[in-house]
């Protein structure tokens, strides 16, 4: 063998090898940011139908100030300003 063959045999192995690794770490990565999704819609499920940390009326309140476009005044040094 030639040693152009050699050199071109130890790359495509070197290559391969590399590919499997990154392959592994990809499918790693994955499993990992499901379990995060899954763990996250879990919390997000029980503090909302639970009565837990956020309550649907609260958020609705803050959702309509936003629809609405209402202006909130601000009491300072005897004046009111508006803020937008």
């Amino acid at each position: 063998m030639d040693s152009v063959q050699k050199i071109l045999i130890a790359v495509v192995i070197s290559l391969t090898a590399l590919l499997i690794i990154v392959g592994v770490q990809v499918v790693l990565i994955i499993s990992d940011l499901r379990k995060a999704v899954r763990r996250l819609n879990s919390i997000l499920e029980d503090s909302v139908l639970g009565g837990g940390l956020i309550r649907p009326e609260k958020i609705s309140g803050v959702l309509e100030l936003f629809k609405k476009n209402k202006k909130l005044n601000k009491l300072g040094d005897g004046d009111v300003q508006t803020i937008k």
